[in-house]
């Protein structure tokens, strides 16, 4: 290919302009953070009379990209539920156990098989060492999700003599959050993107311990190892659940649920997430709230296995980590 008329440049310049031309005009008539596709530029070209002679050398371009775009990894249910069990067949993962502490581990070291800078933050509470971690990578806007890892040493909704193996509550977030690290195009986001994930959030009211202990400690730590003030926090928590209906949290901030529900609703979640307000948490965003940071929690809350010994794998599903794990795919990637 070479002179101007019919150039691959000249073809490049018109399917850039195409698609800054109609990624504007669909942004501009739907929510903040839909994307305007390749279809969407294609038409834009075939209406435009000016782009006539170059659609078939357009056309060629777009056939060889094609298997190039479509090897852009998206969000796995399934891969996500993998981690789900994963972390369960550790075993019970409450503060000072070997499960607890491998399954640290295993976040650490997928995250840096994933190109992800990794920190921990460590400290000792009640006795017992706490380490929350953090993960990175991006520049612009700074981002951060988060979800708790540890799971409760005692199942008090049913029976206190045995422990929570936390398949939903815990291992469901984190499976989210681990599949995101893979797929993300955090360049593509134009943000700093921060994934933590919070320990000692789930033995609140035992052997007098607190609540949301190690996002707490995060957030009142935040900026003094170089971390970027952040515009929004999201928490992903108990999102496993085979039915899945999240509700708008009370102590969210309502500009950025409202956001974020709109993008899982042109994703076709509207049933899984439900614009009604519900519940008031207390959970690992309230730290975070507190320094008047944009914080929402993403939580199902009606879950019947909440703090029992019934809390397994079994009871959650691939799809509704996708829900979830695919909206905060979109959310990201304008």
């Amino acid at each position: 290919w070479s002179g101007s008329n019919g150039s691959l440049g000249t073809v490049v310049r018109c399917a850039r302009n195409a698609y800054m031309l109609t990624h504007r005009s669909y942004r501009a008539n739907s929510n903040s953070h839909s994307r305007c596709t390749m279809r969407d530029s294609l038409r834009y070209i075939l209406r435009s009379a000016r782009f006539v002679p170059v659609v078939a050398g357009l056309m060629v371009l777009v056939s060889g990209c094609r298997d190039s775009i479509s090897d852009k990894a998206s969000f796995s249910g399934d891969d996500a539920y993998a981690w789900v069990t994963r972390q369960c067949e550790i075993g019970y993962r409450f503060p000072g156990t070997e499960a607890h502490r491998q399954t640290g581990d295993l976040i650490i070291s997928t995250l840096e098989q994933l190109d992800w800078e990794v920190s921990t933050q460590e400290f000792p509470y009640m006795g017992i060492a706490v380490r929350n971690i953090l993960a990175w990578k991006g520049s612009g806007p700074a981002v951060l999700l988060g979800a708790h890892y540890d799971t409760r040493p005692q199942a008090d909704m049913e029976d206190p003599t045995k422990a929570v193996m936390g398949a939903n509550d815990g291992a469901s977030g984190v499976a989210v959050l681990l599949e995101l690290a893979r797929v993300l195009d955090v360049e593509a986001s134009g943000q700093h993107v921060y994934l933590a994930f919070f320990d000692a959030e789930d033995s609140g009211n035992l052997n007098g311990w607190d609540w949301i202990v190690g996002s707490t400690y995060m957030a009142s730590a935040w900026g003094k190892s170089g971390e970027a003030p952040l515009q929004a926090m999201v928490l992903v928590d108990m999102i496993g659940d085979a039915d899945l209906q999240i509700y708008y949290e009370h102590n969210s901030d309502a500009a950025l649920r409202a956001e974020i529900w709109a993008v899982a609703e042109a994703l076709g979640y509207k049933e899984q997430f439900v614009k009604e307000e519900r519940h008031s948490m207390i959970d690992d965003h309230i730290p975070f709230a507190r320094l008047g940071i944009p914080a929402i929690d993403i939580i199902d809350f009606d879950y019947p296995y909440w703090h029992t010994t019934q809390d397994t794998p079994d009871k959650v599903s691939a799809d509704s980590l996708a829900a979830a794990g695919r909206t905060l795919e979109d959310w990201l990637e304008p």
